[in-house]
């Protein structure tokens, strides 16, 4: 028998954190962030990162763990997570992995391979000057000739990941969607859970998510960064809303115009998020809005964990 895993996945402003805190009180869990972002320290409101007070004594994994110049890669995550994984098993605890990037995630259950692509910096630097020249659609073209898989998964705006998938085809004459595994076997006795809203609903959280960020402090949060002598070009401001600061900073937009566009490029993140999502059929998912009280829920979903893993159930 594989160890047990609970994997809680959805669109971004769906919940998941504050769901995941309630079920691992209940189920003696711990919980290790997949998000991308709050890897980072200093990057709180923009990400939505848990206050101490609202994690509610569960542990927490994989959060302030880089400063916002250091590289990280999907390989880095993959390895650090699956150690964490082992490390809450062994104190006889059961490992949530809790967050809305996908790649993080599958990377994490499926036994992912990762290309070695040695020698990828002249290639990144020649596409992200053809980028720099205003050559994006053509860029994204060449992705779409070359492997359409991966860029049917790659949102054409994402300089970095489009990059990446054709640095692969250039140093390894793979197709990087050909990395992608996801119909194996897991590495772990999993239970995947995905939480999300009808879509009005849903939108209409992230709005109120975005404003509340604003509310809280992002741009001086994003000042207080830059005052630490950090480049806005890291890989952590390109991200939702940071980004739209950085954009408001530099006089490209007005307060108004940044918080807009941070909530349309936040719609547009959610749905590439539950298209990503939905490709596995492993995920159980229960709606939270059209008449369903939470609290019932999160009962029916206890349930459920407590049913399939039969293990630490209270």
């Amino acid at each position: 028998m594989t160890s047990p895993l609970v994997v809680i996945a959805g669109p971004t402003a769906a919940g998941k954190s504050e769901l995941a805190v309630e079920l691992a009180q209940k189920l003696q869990g711990e919980i290790i962030s997949a998000d991308s972002v709050q890897l980072y320290k200093y990057f709180d409101i923009g990400t939505a990162k848990l206050k101490l007070e609202e994690q509610r004594g569960v542990p927490h994994h994989l959060i302030d763990i880089l400063d916002p110049d250091q590289d990280f890669s999907v390989a880095q995550f993959q390895s650090l997570a699956r150690h964490k994984i082992r490390e809450i098993q062994e104190r006889g605890k059961l490992p949530f992995l809790v967050g809305g990037t996908g790649l993080y995630i599958q990377a994490v259950v499926y036994p992912f391979e990762f290309p070695d692509t040695k020698g990828y910096q002249v290639i990144r630097k020649d596409l992200r000057r053809m980028w720099g020249d205003g050559k994006q659609e053509e860029i994204y073209q060449k992705l779409k000739d070359i492997d359409p898989a991966s860029a049917e998964r790659i949102d054409p705006h994402d300089f970095r990941r489009i990059s990446r998938a054709l640095e692969v085809y250039y140093l390894t004459g793979r197709l990087f969607s050909s990395y992608q595994q996801d119909n194996k076997k897991p590495l772990y006795r999993v239970e995947m859970v995905g939480i999300t809203y009808q879509r009005p609903e849903l939108y209409r959280r992230i709005e109120k998510r975005v404003d509340k960020m604003f509310a809280e402090g992002l741009e001086d949060e994003v000042r207080s960064i830059l005052n630490k002598g950090y480049s806005k070009e890291l890989k952590p401001f390109q991200t939702l809303g940071y980004k739209q600061v950085i954009q408001y900073l530099e006089g490209d937009y007005d307060l108004a115009e940044a918080i807009a566009e941070a909530k349309k490029a936040t719609r547009r993140y959610a749905k590439r998020q539950l298209t990503w999502f939905r490709r596995d059929q492993r995920i159980k998912w229960y709606l939270m809005d059209d008449g369903n009280d939470r609290q019932d829920v999160f009962s029916r979903i206890n349930e459920h964990l407590g049913r399939s893993m039969d293990i630490y159930v209270e």
